[in-house]
């Protein structure tokens, strides 16, 4: 009687938030991949809105810091997740992606009964509803407020890894290939927080 009340529950909750997923970093070279899982009721959903809250791609650095503690304030849940460059090596891009959102994920005290991913590619360790949006960041306030979220907090641990990986313009491509990056990158050489996968492909090294 009391597990009938609690899935009740659940269910409820589940009708009446919106559950987004992102991550950030997919494309770089340098440093790990982040996700973030952002829980939201409609109420929320409005006020994040009225903010400014959107895809956080079309933020400026300046917006996006400010949004951070709201979503944080009007968000019923939030969690982050990562994979390092060794997942990233090891396993493959899409598999460390897949595991930096399942340790965001896990972190929710609440397991999702449905997930709203950004992207068209599906979370294959994942055994729950989920739904795949393109360009989702610019669909849902959930997906946008993960991508902010996962951003600022990437970003930041990039800017405080230009302190030990001095020469890369780190605070400028936040861990992207950029010409800079790369010509930096051929003069300097590898670090240890450079994705070798990613740059043999390239035939850089």
């Amino acid at each position: 009687m009391q597990e009938e009340k609690e899935e009740d529950h659940q269910q409820l909750l589940n009708k009446n938030t919106e559950i987004g997923i992102d991550e950030v970093g997919r494309g770089a070279v340098f440093g790990p991949i982040f996700s973030a899982a952002v829980v939201l009721n409609k109420k929320s959903i409005f006020n994040l809105k009225k903010l400014g809250v959107k895809d956080s791609k079309k933020l400026t650095p300046k917006k996006r810091k400010f949004l951070v503690p709201k979503i944080i304030s009007f968000a019923s849940e939030y969690s982050l997740g990562q994979s390092s460059v060794r997942e990233i090596d090891q396993f493959g891009i899409r598999h460390a992606t897949e595991l930096s959102m399942i340790r965001a994920i896990m972190k929710l005290q609440c397991k999702p009964s449905k997930l709203i991913i950004d992207g068209p590619l599906s979370l294959r360790i994942w055994d729950g509803v989920q739904e795949n949006v393109i360009s989702g960041d610019s669909k849902f306030i959930s997906i946008a407020a993960a991508s902010i979220l996962a951003k600022v907090t990437r970003d930041s641990l990039i800017e405080r890894l230009e302190e030990k990986y001095p020469g890369y313009y780190l605070f400028k491509n936040k861990g992207y290939g950029t010409t800079e990056h790369f010509t930096t990158l051929k003069e300097n050489g590898l670090t240890n927080m450079h994705r070798k996968s990613f740059l043999t492909k390239l035939n850089l090294f």
